[in-house]
């Protein structure tokens, strides 16, 4: 491989990241525009061959998660990503979004807790997602 062909997968790979950084963080502010709390944005470079951005909230009906996650799925090709796939449980107390390198977890209190994913994911950073006051 060249030099060049080195920066510019270098290059793409960073922009890929940071598309990947601002859908998560508008993910983040729509969730919690719905009413969503508790959101958390974790980056898992290094952690996850799979995804770059994690995005955990805390909904409180099954019909105000549903409705959160389609919020999401339409701002999603604002920054060229899409919904790839998106499953729930059969109670609906739990919603996850896969956008490729995004991922979009809505849970209900008592499962957010049973699943405890910030602390599998304990060692990735936070993103401060806030919106300036």
């Amino acid at each position: 491989m060249t030099q060049t062909n080195d920066t510019d997968f270098a290059a793409d790979k960073a922009k890929q990241r940071e598309q990947a950084r601002t859908f998560a963080i508008a993910a983040a502010r729509s969730l919690t525009d719905n009413q969503c709390s508790e959101t958390l944005v974790l980056d898992l470079k290094g952690q996850s061959p799979v995804a770059e951005m994690l995005v955990i909230t805390t909904g409180t009906s099954d019909r105000q998660m549903k409705s959160a996650a389609d919020d999401v799925v339409e701002i999603a090709p604002d920054t060229g990503h899409s919904l790839v796939r998106q499953a729930a449980d059969a109670r609906h107390t739990w919603i996850v979004s896969d956008f490729g390198d995004v991922v979009v977890h809505i849970f209900e209190p008592h499962t957010r807790a049973f699943y405890d994913l910030e602390l599998l994911w304990g060692d990735a950073d936070k993103i401060k997602w806030q919106r300036e006051k």
